[in-house]
């Protein structure tokens, strides 16, 4: 006679196998993957020193941005997707499943935050995390992409976009499609990369944050150096002033 606990054993191990996988798909830091077979610099070497699209497009190559948009998207979306498609192959209950997803989707995003093979240093999960999204909801994942480019429209700060959409993600999920599992997730994925973005938060403050669009060569660290530099007077025109006295 098989255990009773056989079946609840085999779910649990289920649903740490494929949170651990998602956690490890996560960890393929996509920006730094895709550079390196573009040939470009090491994203962690120039602008803000992110690993993610925003700080591939500084480097000047629009595709080597897009790409690894799509990608750190996919890696949200996909293990998330797989799980409410073949959750019930799985042994998973609607309960269970819903439950799963929040797991995966979590564990996902936070390999982007820390990737195992990255030595942990990881972007900021932006993209990531709107790929979790999608695959939670498609209407809440794109109901947050909107809030993010509305706000990058007017302002032309990635980072004030992203930080305004975390903020938004958990209510839109409560007040439109109720709480659960799933509005945890969202509610601590939006924690996590608000807290990614502390650094932002003080440029943006200081006016020294860099905008949509600037290449590296043109950060806000260097923006901030040129603003701090002293204005030389040309000798001549102290000359001419004391002569006309």
């Amino acid at each position: 006679m098989q255990p009773t606990f056989a079946p609840a054993l085999a779910t649990g191990l289920a649903t740490a196998s494929v949170t651990l996988l998602a956690y490890l798909i996560g960890s393929l830091s996509f920006a730094v993957i895709i550079s390196r077979l573009m040939g470009l610099n090491d994203p962690r070497s120039y602008g803000s020193g992110n690993p993610g699209a925003t700080n591939v497009l500084r480097s000047g190559n629009k595709t080597a941005a897009v790409l690894t948009l799509l990608f750190d998207a996919l890696k949200g979306f996909l293990p998330v997707w797989a799980v409410s498609q073949f959750g019930a192959k799985l042994g998973l209950s609607d309960g269970l499943e819903e439950g799963t997803m929040a797991l995966v989707g979590l564990a996902a995003f936070i390999g982007h935050l820390w990737p195992v093979f990255f030595k942990f240093e990881g972007g900021k999960g932006v993209a990531t995390a709107a790929g979790v999204l999608l695959g939670f909801n498609p209407l809440l994942g794109l109901a947050t992409l909107a809030t993010w480019v509305i706000v990058a429209f007017f302002f032309r700060y990635s980072s004030l976009a992203s930080i305004v959409a975390a903020f938004f993600a958990p209510f839109y999920q409560v007040l439109i499609w109720g709480g659960g599992t799933v509005a945890w997730a969202v509610a601590l994925m939006g924690l996590l990369l608000v807290w990614r973005h502390s650094a932002n938060i003080k440029k943006l403050l200081k006016g020294t944050e860099s905008r949509l669009g600037e290449t590296a060569g043109r950060t806000a660290k260097e923006k901030a150096n040129a603003a701090q530099k002293p204005q030389l007077v040309h000798p001549s025109k102290h000359t001419r002033h004391r002569g006309k006295k």
